[in-house]
């Protein structure tokens, strides 16, 4: 294993050249890298947006490094790159989807050297590529957070389209620093590791995972995200999940004020109680079903006994749980319970 300062002292010398070689479209592109002088005890790595920048991952990341973790966020593959792109120059994005994932799984053993436990999450794009090692690198992911990943588009018309045509998309990124638009071949090479951690879901245990979901995104499929949650739910108790209601009008590029999220504070205390809370999404659901009965948070917890378990941030996700939809889940078990009951008795 490399020595951590040499590990270190290569990054911060090495990327920053490496990067400044293309050159970058907007400084808000580079890597990002909040890093301690020691390892730490969890180490972070995020996988930004499909055509996007490392840029979505600031706030967490610094939120995440001020608690004492080493926080990684690479510029991916093609992605950041000065130039006048359109549908006669295209963006120099991927389209082969093994470059995503060489790309990922070698800065997951870059991560693995710089911290006891690894948390990978990621956006959309990225937030596929960190599903993908979720499943690949189970045993070895301490937790994954997925927030809004690209498994399937909102309407299949748009899939079909990704899957048989090369033609190219523009859209309004006002205000970003991503790029204006893509081939979509390039955005069918995420989607294919999308289908793939589909496929891959039906099989076997995951890592935790968080899956984090919009009513008001129109960009990515809610009900992929939610299959994707009860199917790692069979093998991992401990994975969780939430889709923000449309009241909130949270969009898919949800991880920064600056892109349209004005709960950006409330995702990431939800992110961070993920990361360091040790409960099953049954004792969550009990937690929240408790609460519906008057007591607090801290009563709760403490009648429990998981007081330990459960992060200082916990109280911030409690707030998103559906507790209407517990209540009645156990109402419906209650009175299936109880026909049973009586079935038997006669």
């Amino acid at each position: 294993m490399a020595n951590y300062s040499d590990i270190i002292r290569v990054l911060q010398r090495d990327l920053p050249t490496r990067e400044a070689a293309y050159p970058l479209m907007d400084l808000a592109c580079r890597s990002r890298l909040w890093l301690h002088p020691q390892p730490t005890g969890r180490v972070c790595l995020f996988f930004h947006g499909f055509t996007a920048g490392p840029y979505q991952f600031e706030p967490l990341g610094e939120r995440l490094h001020r608690a004492g973790y080493n926080v990684l966020a690479p510029l991916l593959p093609g992605h950041g790159r000065a130039g006048t792109w359109d549908a006669q120059t295209p963006s120099p994005l991927p389209d082969d989807p093994k470059t995503y994932l060489q790309f990922a799984l070698q800065w997951f053993n870059l991560a693995r050297q710089m911290g006891d436990r690894v948390v990978v999450g990621g956006l959309s794009g990225g937030g596929t590529l960190a599903a993908w090692l979720a499943f690949e690198q189970a045993a070895a992911i301490d937790r994954a957070l997925l927030f809004a990943p690209y498994l399937s588009a909102s309407r299949r018309v748009v899939d079909l389209f990704v899957k048989t045509f090369d033609s190219y998309y523009a859209w309004d990124q006002t205000g970003s620093s991503g790029y204006p638009g893509f081939e979509f071949k390039a955005l069918r090479a995420i989607l294919t590791i999308g289908e793939y951690v589909m496929a891959k879901s039906r099989q076997g245990p995951s890592a935790p995972l968080f899956v984090i979901s919009s009513e008001s995104d129109k960009a990515v499929n809610n009900m992929d995200h939610q299959t994707l949650f009860e199917r790692g739910l069979t093998y991992q108790p401990k994975c969780w999940y939430n889709r923000f209601g449309r009241v909130l009008d949270i969009p898919h590029t949800m991880m920064t004020a600056a892109e349209g999220n004005t709960y950006q504070d409330l995702l990431n205390s939800m992110a961070q109680a993920f990361i360091e809370s040790d409960l099953t999404w049954a004792e969550v659901e009990e937690i929240a079903f408790r609460m519906t009965q008057g007591r607090t948070f801290p009563t709760v917890i403490q009648e429990l006994g998981w007081a330990n378990r459960a992060s200082r941030d916990m109280p911030a996700m409690i707030t998103m749980v559906d507790k209407w939809a517990i209540v009645v889940k156990r109402q419906q078990g209650n009175r299936r319970g109880a026909h049973g009951r009586r079935g038997r008795d006669r």
